[in-house]
């Protein structure tokens, strides 16, 4: 499920708001393969490209100022990072990008809460703080061979996006990819240009949706779960990947039982909950596991042994 939601860190004693010149720059992304320095303390990156996905999503493009951490950075699909402005906080986005691209980093942002909209009021050339990679990724490696079906609505294409690029950068590695992909209205489809990419494909198949009939609108309607029944994947040998608004989530899983999907083979992400990212705090636990450490990816089949807290 993508996060919406902002945690807030403690402001300087000394000062409401600090700028990024004043702070020591931490150590939290693995260099080289090794964990050094403090994981609590940001990188400092700074704001190359904003894309303005809809009215309230912003991609953002960061390049971390250490130009040695950028070349060596290194992420698996479907992990996640901590984007934030200091002085106000920060929140887990999923990262976004490509896991091949070397230039830039991208994190989607939803304008939601305090630190959201604090993002959503930065512009190319800012600085921002970012702990990254964090979590567990999609098991990308497992699925050679295999058939995939992502299924997303709204914000949540961009919990899936990486691990599209790559399988798509990895094609000759999967069998079939399907990607199902609807929001309420054709305002609310974020990147307009993987999808008339994707649609352009003959190697794939893409199916764009919104919710209802809408003025201009002269592709598909019908909300996610209903389409994806419509179109009837067949389970044997596929992976299904979902992600979306709780509300869709909760339908497409029992669209995805009634086909007969076994819970192993089907996958989502959790980074909603997650808050320190490195398994400290303890606010993302589900039973016994944490979120941040143990997730965000998780199959069905792992869900269904934890605690009914979701």
């Amino acid at each position: 499920m993508p996060n919406t939601g902002d945690m807030p860190v403690p402001e300087s004693p000394a000062k409401t708001r600090l700028t990024f010149s004043e702070v020591q720059v931490g150590a939290g992304i693995p260099r080289a393969g090794k964990a050094a320095g403090n994981p609590y303390l940001p990188e400092i990156a700074t704001i190359v490209e904003i894309i303005q996905e809809t009215p309230n999503i912003k991609s953002f493009r960061v390049r971390f100022d250490d130009d040695l951490l950028q070349a060596a950075f290194a992420f698996k699909p479907g992990q996640v990072g901590q984007l934030g402005v200091l002085g106000m906080g920060e929140a887990t986005f999923a990262i976004n990008s490509s896991p091949s691209e070397r230039s830039y980093v991208q994190f989607s942002v939803m304008q939601a809460g305090e630190v959201t909209i604090g993002l959503h009021c930065l512009n190319e050339g800012d600085k921002v703080g970012v702990r990254a990679p964090m979590g567990r990724g999609f098991p990308v490696e497992e699925w050679k061979g295999r058939n995939l079906v992502y299924i997303m609505g709204g914000i949540g294409a961009a919990a899936l996006r990486a691990t599209i690029l790559y399988t798509l950068e990895h094609r000759e590695d999967y069998g079939s990819i399907t990607i199902l992909y609807g929001a309420r209205t054709p305002v609310d489809l974020t990147y307009q240009y993987d999808i008339a990419e994707w649609e352009s494909r003959r190697d794939i198949d893409a199916v764009i949706t919104v919710d209802a009939p809408f003025p201009g609108w002269e592709g598909r309607v019908g909300m996610v779960p209903m389409v994806l029944e419509e179109l009837a994947p067949k389970p044997e040998n596929t992976i299904a990947v979902c992600c979306g608004p709780p509300i869709m989530i909760k339908f497409t899983l029992q669209a995805l039982q009634r086909l007969e999907f076994p819970n192993e083979q089907v996958y989502t992400t959790l980074e909603k909950r997650m808050k320190c990212g490195i398994g400290i705090c303890g606010r993302c636990n589900v039973g016994s596991k944490y979120v941040c450490v143990d997730g965000p990816v998780f199959s069905l089949a792992e869900l269904k042994e934890l605690p009914d807290e979701l």
